[in-house]
C-alpha cells in the first residue's frame, strides 16, 4: 500500500471556517500515514494549527503564486494538490501534471475552479452549478473541526466566559462565531439583539476581521455586547451559551453551525444554502437574510423556550457530519481521479482515522 503525497493550499493569514477544515483534513491525512504539506502565506496562523507531522511552506510575497505552487508541488513529488477557497484553487489549477482538487467552501466560480480535475461540493445544491465543469465531483459534508484541549490551552487561556466578561450566571448568553466581515451579517445580529433580546441577555461575537470598527460603533457602548476577538477554545465557550445565531448573508456549509450543533445549543440561522441543508426546521429557527426584525423575534422566542425547558440540550442528528467518514471519502475521491488518469494506486480510503491515531 503506497502512501500519498498530498499538498494543501490555502492563502489565508487568519483561520476561519475554510481554513479550519483545511487544517483538520491535513492533520487527519497525516495521521493516516500520508505525506502531507500545506502551502500558505509565510505569516499565516494556519502554520501553528498544524500537526507536527504536516510540513508548512510559507510564501513571502503574494505574486506568481500559480507558478510557485506548480514548482513546489513538483519538487515535493505531490500526487494530489488540493486547494481551499478561490484564490488557492486558482493557483492550484496551474499545477499541471498533478491531480488538482478543490473544495467549494464558498461556491463554484469558473475562473477559480473550471480547470480542476475534481471538486468537493460541501452541499448538494452546489452540484447544480457545475454544468460546465468537466472533472469529477462528489458531495462530502464538512465536519466540526477537532481542537484538542491541550492545543487550545496552549493557545488561549481557558476559564469561565461569564467570569471573564462579568455576565451574571442567570443571564442568557447568545453567541456567534465567524470573521468580522459584512458577509457574516453581524451588524444585522447586533440590531436584532438591541431591538428584541431580553434586557438581561448578553451577545458574544467571537472572531476578528475588517468590520470590527463598524461593529464597535454599532454597539454604541452597550455593555451587553462583547466582541471577544479570535479564540481557539470555541467548544469551551459554546458550552456556556444559551443560544447560537448564524447571521450570515451567504454560507455554503458553516462549520460554526456544526460546532453549535455539537454543543447541543438551540440555533437561529439565516436561510443560507448551508443552513437550510444542515438544520431541521422542527429544531431550529430559519429566518430571512438581512431581516433584523425576524431575527430578533426568533431570538426572543428561542430564549423564552430555553428558559421554559430549563436549558434542555437539543439533540441533533450528526451522523452525516462524521470526520472519519469524510476523510475516507476525500481519499476515495483522490483515488478515483488518480485511477481515471491512469495512476495505479491501492485502496487508501479503507483506513479509519481512529485506527491511524492508535
Amino acid at each position: 500500500m503506497r502512501a500519498l503525497s498530498i499538498v494543501h493550499v490555502v492563502f489565508s493569514s487568519r483561520i476561519a471556517g475554510g481554513e479550519h477544515h483545511c487544517v483538520d483534513l491535513a492533520n487527519a491525512q497525516a495521521a493516516l500515514g500520508h505525506t502531507v504539506h500545506v502551502i500558505g502565506p509565510a505569516g499565516s496562523a494556519v502554520r501553528h494549527a498544524l500537526d507536527q507531522r504536516v510540513r508548512f511552506h510559507g510564501l513571502r510575497l503574494p505574486v506568481l503564486r500559480g507558478a510557485r505552487v506548480r514548482r513546489l508541488a513538483a519538487r515535493l513529488g505531490a500526487d494530489i494538490v488540493h486547494g481551499h477557497l478561490g484564490p488557492a484553487c486558482k493557483a492550484v489549477a496551474a499545477a499541471r501534471g498533478r491531480v488538482r482538487v478543490g473544495t467549494l467552501h464558498v461556491g463554484y466560480k469558473a475562473h477559480h475552479h473550471a480547470r480542476m480535475d475534481a471538486l468537493v461540493c460541501v452541499n448538494s445544491a452546489q452540484v447544480g452549478h457545475l454544468k460546465d465543469f468537466g472533472g469529477m465531483h462528489r458531495v462530502i459534508y464538512n465536519w466540526a473541526p477537532e481542537r484538542s484541549p491541550a492545543a487550545c490551552a496552549a493557545k488561549a487561556p481557558s476559564g469561565s466566559l461569564r467570569l471573564e466578561l462579568g455576565i451574571p450566571a442567570a443571564a442568557p448568553v447568545i453567541g456567534c462565531v465567524g470573521r468580522l466581515h459584512a458577509a457574516k451579517g453581524m451588524h444585522t445580529l447586533i440590531q436584532a439583539f438591541q431591538r428584541h433580546a431580553p434586557a438581561q441577555a448578553h451577545l458574544v461575537l467571537i472572531g476578528e476581521g475588517p468590520q470590527r470598527a463598524e461593529l464597535e460603533s454599532l454597539r454604541a457602548g452597550d455593555p451587553r455586547i462583547h466582541l471577544l476577538g479570535f479564540r481557539w477554545n470555541v467548544d469551551e465557550l459554546l458550552g456556556e451559551m444559551d443560544l447560537y445565531v448564524s447571521s450570515s448573508r451567504e454560507e455554503q456549509f458553516p462549520l460554526a453551525i456544526l460546532e453549535a450543533m455539537r454543543a447541543r445549543l438551540p440555533i437561529v440561522a439565516t436561510a443560507t444554502l448551508g443552513a437550510r441543508e444542515m438544520l431541521d426546521p422542527a429544531q431550529s429557527a430559519i429566518v430571512p437574510v438581512d431581516n433584523a426584525t425576524a431575527m430578533g423575534q426568533a431570538i426572543a422566542a428561542a430564549l423564552a423556550e430555553r428558559a421554559r425547558t430549563a436549558r434542555r440540550p437539543v439533540d441533533y442528528d450528526m451522523d452525516r457530519y462524521d470526520r472519519s467518514s469524510a476523510v475516507r471519502a476525500t481519499l476515495g475521491l483522490y483515488q478515483d481521479v488518480l485511477a481515471r488518469q491512469g495512476v495505479a494506486i491501492h485502496d487508501l480510503a479503507g483506513l479509519s482515522v481512529e485506527d491511524a491515531r492508535g
